[in-house]
């Protein structure tokens, strides 16, 4: 049997269509990383690798009330700032990497945070998804950044069957209708975080249950983790 015939079936594209319309209805895409420039908000997605988004933001408050260009940035130096955000993981080479961007930022682009993904990956510590979260959130962009519960609701409901963000990302891009292209990834990734879950996904109380797949989950599985999460 070849891989293919192994897959998963997919949702059809009025499926697809249905369930962004659900999502959409029920969930409102207001990114839960506090941000003000486009560089706060490339400096807090840089932060958020293996950190939560609430950790995240009670760094930055303190932070932002005295880096606020990238020259505050360098002026406070990588040891400085990596007292400064101690509290999340990886905090010695996420001040290393922010260091490092802001400089490349002044040097090359005035000080700005550039809107093309060419350029963002080029900076220290920014990856596709991260470029991808700067270009939908700070420039309006219709991209989809895949995180690990935009991966996992993706692969899950049966929108794609991927082993892998970057196709996954290419996949959503084709499927997801476009009047609901902008914030998919809002969408996908509210619901991943606070319904479908990696270990405990509430199925019972999902909006979106009636067309989801469960790719992955089994009847028993989702009978417990349902019940579980009351």
């Amino acid at each position: 049997m070849s891989r293919e015939s192994k897959k998963q079936p997919l949702l059809t594209a009025k499926q697809t269509a249905e369930l962004f319309d659900i999502l959409a209805e029920s969930i409102s895409p207001t990114p839960e990383l506090n941000h003000g420039s486009k560089l706060d908000l490339i400096v807090a997605v840089v932060l958020s690798a293996q950190s939560t988004d609430k950790q995240v933001n009670k760094v930055t408050e303190e932070l932002w009330k005295t880096c606020k260009t990238c020259q505050d940035y360098i002026d406070l130096g990588e040891e400085a700032l990596a007292e400064k955000i101690k509290t999340l993981g990886l905090y010695r080479n996420k001040a290393k990497s922010i260091v490092g961007l802001c400089k490349i930022l002044l040097e090359n682009h005035h000080g700005d945070v550039p809107g093309a993904m060419e350029e963002l990956i080029k900076l220290p510590g920014v990856g596709r998804k991260t470029a991808n979260v700067v270009l939908n959130v700070g420039f309006g962009m219709p991209t989809v950044p895949v995180d690990t519960h935009v991966f996992r609701v993706a692969n899950r409901t049966g929108l794609v069957n991927e082993k892998k963000p970057e196709k996954t990302e290419l996949q959503l891009l084709k499927k997801i209708p476009k009047k609901h292209l902008q914030h998919a990834h809002h969408y996908l990734l509210l619901h991943g975080r606070y319904t479908c879950k990696a270990i405990k996904p509430s199925c019972q109380r999902c909006q979106i249950a009636q067309l989801c797949k469960k790719s992955g989950l089994n009847k028993q599985t989702q009978t417990r983790e349902s019940q579980g999460s009351r």
